[in-house]
């Protein structure tokens, strides 16, 4: 290679070698002195920025939780109040000095939330730091406080999550923590914290949960009011849920670990410790009447959606609620004269025990329009209407119907089920590919036969809805009604679940109803339609969701439910009014509930009567109330159900429900049936007990009946075979097992 090649080839090199030089002009840029210095500095300006909100900010002179603290104003739909609750004055708390509370309670809340309390500077800077970050990215609420800091955010600062007060706690903490002591502290924070129950105040929460003053309080009362502070509602034994029952036990058995690990408690007396259930609530004074149940339950219903317990209960919020004055005094009027008029609790055992709860709401809006809770908060203080202990029975079973048709289900012989599809509907038929031995009875031990959906629905026909609940798959029934509303973790998918043996409320099964009515949209009940904390709004969900049926499954159970009101179950009761009902009965095993869910096309009201043993709360049966045998669905809820519905309605009795189906007996049937069919309907063996249970009950065969009334399952309309006429070999006709396989103690009796 000559000179001259060389040289090109060194000043190739150097343009190839370029980009290495842009590159490390870049780094002149950003070396890591640099980027330690900016990161320095960074730091520098944010001591320089703490130091000087260290010195702004000021420790208040007061705590302003009293000052602060003030009414919160309930009112009725039309803006007149209802009830004033929470005034300063009348706040439930009396303070107690650290000496008045036991050092085993002292230590208890210790170990429950800031196990480093008495040696922390009063603040928890990387929980705190991560609480501020997670409140900009918008993540909500966020642990990691102090002791300090949760007492100095309840005396001296409001419970909103903003970066802002979250600095201001921080400062006002370090300092609170060098001005006062520990112990002084921490009985500011027992007697600041709210427990649930309207109870400010360790001493107020001893009496409200044990019935005690606060220095008679165990290691495990003390563990399990300690453990109530991260969720007051929730972790209250008397209304939480099997889940939130167990968190609360799991938080009480970590305090007691936690004070284990601490030296304050030895491992023997930690392995005698047994969790001590909190006695039942007892109302506050001025809660008499329904006022109490609306309170609770709007409060309740505004925590579910997102407001902070605490602020809300400090006051200053104006709440209004859905209850129309009128409808509600007709509700509580029709309870009086269909009910309460007819019992004898002095005299009657089972008139003392009976309970009745009822929730009515608008099926366009969702907004609750009237709830009846019980003989008054003061005198019951659970709320039937919103209790979901007991069995919904056969009101369950349009659901399963309405799961039939949304997942366009067939029977065992491939055929599509649909109000005119027949069924075996003999008395303890096994069920066919049950997930184990089923043979439910129906009611009185009647049986029918062959014998349609419709009909079926009309007289609750048990062997129907076991093996409709088998050929739709119960998992598919059980997705189908926690979109309407129910509580999943209370439904077992199980084979007696097809006979409503979950537990539900009048509220969910209102929820339920109001969907079908509002054409399988769904319907989420509110109480609450405004709630104001001074001059913010909060924002609330609307109650009408999603579609969560097919308009056409919702419309054709609707169509079926009409024969239930005009032909069926509750005929005695409603049949012959003046405007369009819809609903189903229900009365479940031993006779310890019994319902009526129906609705009009703008009313859909749940009526749920209970079982209630006036002390301890035991179930038992309804049997003997009001002088009679046992009540049914079509008895005592189905009359409270009319006489409200027709005081409520009032003269609009000319709506009609807009149905988009062709079957059912909500419609008029376009084929004459010829009368050689009909035997083909009739029960398969006559029943002897009564003439109630002769054939002659079965609604398509009364004569007398008109044609708007006549159900869609007269044999003209049965699509089973191409001639019309039932098939050989109906819908789980063979197989299954001689067991009845009823779990202990459960018979649906319609």
């Amino acid at each position: 290679m000559g000179r001259a090649d060389a040289r090109r080839a060194a000043q190739g090199r150097k343009r190839r070698a370029k980009p290495k030089g842009e590159k490390a002009g870049i780094r002149r840029f950003f070396t890591w002195k640099k980027l330690l210095g900016a990161f320095l500095g960074v730091c520098l300006l944010g001591i320089l920025g703490f130091v000087g909100l260290y010195l702004y900010v000021d420790v208040p002179e007061e705590g302003n939780f009293q000052a602060t603290s003030q009414s919160n104003i309930y009112k009725y739909a039309d803006g007149t109040i209802m009830a004033r609750k929470g005034a300063a004055n009348a706040v439930n708390r009396e303070t107690v000095k650290i000496d008045q509370i036991p050092e085993h309670v002292q230590h208890a809340f210790v170990a429950a939330e800031n196990k480093t309390f008495y040696q922390d500077s009063g603040v928890d800077l990387k929980g705190t730091l991560r609480g501020i970050l997670n409140t900009l990215k918008g993540q909500g609420k966020q642990g990691g406080s102090t002791i300090t800091q949760q007492y100095v955010k309840n005396y001296y600062l409001s419970q909103e999550q903003t970066v802002s007060r979250k600095l201001q706690e921080i400062v006002i903490s370090l300092k609170v923590d060098n001005k006062l002591g520990k112990k002084e502290i921490l009985a500011g924070y027992m007697n600041t914290s709210y427990y649930g129950r309207g109870a400010y105040g360790i001493q107020a929460a001893a009496q409200a949960y044990y019935g005690v003053d606060v220095g008679k309080l165990t290691v495990s009362q003390g563990a399990y009011l300690a453990s109530l502070l991260q969720a007051p509602s929730q972790y209250d034994w008397a209304v939480a849920s099997d889940a939130g029952k167990k968190r609360v036990q799991q938080r009480w058995a970590y305090t007691l670990d936690n004070m284990v690990e601490m030296k304050w408690l030895s491992a023997a007396d930690r392995q005698k410790q047994a969790f001590q259930k909190p006695i039942k609530p007892k109302p506050l004074p001025g809660e008499a009447g329904q006022v109490g149940y609306f309170i609770n339950a709007a409060n309740d219903e505004l925590i579910r959606k997102g407001v902070d317990e605490k602020e809300l209960a400090a006051g200053g919020w104006t709440i209004t609620l859905g209850i129309d004055k009128k409808k509600q005094q007709e509700l509580e009027k029709a309870v009086q004269r269909k009910l309460t008029d007819d019992l004898k609790p002095t005299l009657r055992k089972a008139d003392r025990d009976a309970q009745l709860g009822a929730v009515s709401v608008d099926p366009k809006t969702g907004h609750v329009l009237a709830m009846y809770g019980g003989a008054g908060y003061t005198k019951h203080y659970t709320n039937n209407a919103t209790r979901a202990d007991f069995q919904p029975a056969s009101t369950f079973k349009p659901l399963i119907f309405a799961s039939a048709l949304e997942n366009h289900a067939k029977t065992q012989s491939g055929v599509p089920i649909t109000p005119d599809t027949v069924y075996d509907g003999r008395n303890r038929r096994p069920v066919v590919n049950s997930v184990k031995p089923f043979a439910p009875p129906n009611e009185d031990e009647v049986s029918y036969g062959k014998v349609s959906v419709q009909q079926a629905t009309n007289n609750s026909v048990n062997s129907v809805f076991a093996q409709m609940g088998a050929d739709v798959g119960l998992d598919e029934v059980k997705k189908t009604a926690v979109s309407l509303g129910m509580d999943g973790s209370r439904m077992d998918v199980q084979p007696a679940m097809t006979l409503g043996s979950m537990g539900a409320s009048p509220l969910q099964m209102a929820a339920a109803y109001a969907t079908l009515d509002n054409h399988g949209k769904k319907v989420d009940p509110a109480l609450v339609v405004k709630a104001q904390h001074g001059a913010q709004e909060t924002e609330l969900p609307d109650p009408i969701g999603s579609q969560v049926l097919t308009r056409g499954t919702a419309d054709t159970v609707t169509s079926v439910l009409r024969g239930v009101v005009n032909d069926g179950t509750a005929k005695s009761a409603i049949g012959g009014t003046d405007y369009k009902a819809a609903g189903k009965t229900g009365t479940s095993d031993d006779n310890k509930s019994a319902w009526f869910v129906g609705y009009t096309p703008k009313l859909v009201t749940a009526v749920g009567m209970f079982g209630e043993e006036t002390k301890g709360g035991k179930q038992v049966s309804l049997k003997g109330t009001g002088g009679g045998g046992r009540v049914n669905g079509g008895g005592y809820p189905a009359k409270v159900w009319a006489a409200y519905t027709a005081a409520a309605i009032g003269d609009d009795t000319g709506a009609e429900f807009d149905l988009e189906t062709n079957s059912g007996a909500g419609v008029a049937p376009t084929i004459t049936p010829p009368p050689s069919n009909t035997p083909s309907h009739t029960p398969s063996q006559t029943p002897s007990q009564t003439p109630s249970q002769t054939p002659s009950r079965t609604p398509s065969q009364t004569p007398s009946q008109t044609p708007s009334h006549t159900p869609s399952h007269t044999p003209s309309r049965t699509p089973t075979s191409p001639s019309g006429s039932p098939p050989a070999s109906p819908s789980g006709d063979s197989g299954g097992h001689g067991n009845d396989g009823r779990p202990p103690g459960f018979e649906d009796l319609e």
